[in-house]
Formats: C-alpha cells, sequence, structure tokens
C-alpha cells in the first residue's frame, strides 16, 4: 500500500491511534475508560479522524485491536487498510490479528501484510496471553520476515479501571520483561512498547536501552504524569528511541503535545520525539 506522507512538511507523527467503531461507545468497557481518563468529544469515523489529524498537519498510525474479552464492536483489519488507501497522507495502516489462535493467524497476517499493513498492534492483557508464550512465536517470525514493527500494550490498562474485577483485563500480561524475551529472540523484529510501563517503568527503561530494536511510545499518560527517570531518559539515551503517541481518542494529541511542552526536554530533542524516530522507524524515513 502506497503511503503519500510529506515528512518534512508534518508538526508530528502520532504512533498510538486507535480506530474505535461508534456503535461500541455504548459497552461498560468503554464508558469505564472514558471515566478514566476524562471524556473527549473527537471523531470516531475514520474519514474524521483523518480530517482531525489533517488540520494539524500531523500523521498517524492507526489501528484495531483483535479482541474478545471485552465485548466492545471492533472496527476491522480491512476498514483500516481502506481508510489508509483512501487517506495515505495521513494514515499509516497497522493490524491486529490474536497470536494465539495459531494457524488462523498466521494466514490472516499474511494476508494483511500482502494488503499493505505496516505494522502490528497487539494487546496482550486484552488477548490474555504472555507476549513470550512461545506459541506465539511463529507470528514473531512472520512478522520479522517482512520487517514490520509490532506495538505492544505494556503496564497499566485504563481499559477495565474500575470495573468489577477489572473487566477480566489481568495486567501480568503487561510487564515489558516478558517482550524483552520476544526481542532476545527476535533480534530482527523493531518492536515498540506502547505507553510509560506503569508500575514496571524502570523495567522498560531497561529492555529499550539494552535492545537495539525497541521502542517506547509515549501515549495513553498525559507527559504531566511521565516520571523523572523517564523524562531523563527521553532528554538523554533514549532520545531516539521515544516516540509520540496520543492514545486517540482517550487522549488527544492537543493534550499530549501542550503538556509535553512543559517538560524539561532541550530543544534539539523534541523533534526527534515528536516526529523523526517515528519516520525512521516506520520507513518514512532512511535509516
Amino acid at each position: 500500500m502506497p503511503i503519500a506522507i510529506d515528512v518534512d512538511a508534518l508538526a508530528a507523527i502520532d504512533v498510538h491511534v486507535h480506530a474505535h467503531a461508534a456503535e461500541g461507545e455504548a459497552t461498560e468497557a468503554t464508558a469505564a475508560a472514558r471515566r478514566y481518563f476524562g471524556v473527549t468529544d473527537v471523531p470516531l469515523a475514520l474519514d474524521a479522524v483523518a480530517a482531525y489529524y489533517c488540520e494539524r498537519n500531523m500523521a498517524c498510525v492507526v489501528f484495531t485491536v483483535d479482541e474478545r474479552l471485552t465485548g466492545r464492536t471492533a472496527v476491522s483489519n480491512d476498514e483500516v487498510l481502506a481508510a489508509a488507501a483512501a487517506h495515505p497522507d495521513v494514515f499509516v495502516p497497522f493490524v491486529s490479528v490474536d497470536p494465539m489462535r495459531g494457524p488462523t493467524a498466521l494466514d490472516e497476517a499474511q494476508r494483511l501484510i500482502d494488503k499493505g499493513a505496516r505494522g502490528f498492534k497487539l494487546h496482550p492483557p486484552l488477548q490474555q496471553f504472555e507476549p513470550n508464550d512461545r506459541r506465539a512465536y511463529p507470528f514473531y517470525e512472520l512478522v520479522q520476515a517482512a520487517r514490520l514493527p509490532v506495538i505492544f500494550h505494556t503496564g497499566h490498562s485504563g481499559i477495565g479501571t474500575g470495573m468489577r474485577g477489572g473487566g477480566g483485563v489481568r495486567l501480568k500480561y503487561g510487564h515489558p520483561m516478558l517482550i524483552d524475551d520476544v526481542a532476545v529472540d527476535f533480534p530482527d523484529l523493531p518492536i515498540v512498547m506502547a505507553h510509560p510501563s506503569f508500575p514496571w517503568q524502570d523495567e522498560a527503561i531497561s529492555v529499550c536501552l539494552h535492545k537495539p530494536l525497541v521502542h517506547i511510545d509515549l501515549s495513553g499518560w498525559s507527559p504531566k504524569y511521565f516520571s523523572p527517570t523517564l523524562v531523563r531518559y527521553a532528554d538523554t539515551l533514549l532520545r531516539e528511541k521515544m516516540l509520540f503517541g496520543s492514545d486517540y481518542p482517550m487522549i488527544t494529541p492537543d493534550r499530549w503535545l501542550r503538556d509535553f511542552a512543559s517538560l524539561p526536554i532541550r530543544d534539539e530533542v523534541r523533534p526527534l520525539i515528536v516526529k523523526e524516530n517515528a519516520a525512521r522507524l516506520l520507513g518514512l524515513r532512511p535509516s
């Protein structure tokens, strides 16, 4: 699938945008997430999301999540790919499969790669698996061979927060040290650990520092809540491995960037985090 993004003309690249089905907004899980994050009044239809980002002179990575835990209606992978084909100057399409579905997952992943997917999104707490489960390894092998990145949810989950039993979401599956095994066993697989990995932030920093192709996207939290350690590493040793992500629609890019502006990050580092690191990872700039 051709991408027509003019990186030089962009203000930012948001690497964490959820495609939400409007009919899924009435579920208990979505209501709980909105209470946790605070209500945002932003468009959900993908054409409108493209216009929203275009107005802000931004591109974004957009994806769905293949999960059956929350009961939310999901936007299909094919809808995401179609939206990206219609808006190649804005959307970079990532797709999602449950890697624990064995050969079915592999067939679907290959089909989506052939249709132009530019990466994959996994959410182990919602998909209910440990990232280093060997049953997922054939999936990683396929994606590594395609040289595509994988975004893993890590840390706390706003989905399920405050619900009875956390909505069935088991936080342990979001531990970043489980991804360290994947980075060892698939050393050519680009990995993005999504979100400041509370309560395992230091572990995520260690994995990112240690493994060359592991990155951290800073989505899902307002930057005003970032730990001093995270800010210090973002400004120094990990300045080329940190990525701007909002977690749209739960957190807007406007809010994230406004709060990011107040962090003690050097002027020369800000463009790396907001745009340049993502451009290289996504193949929009030479590596």
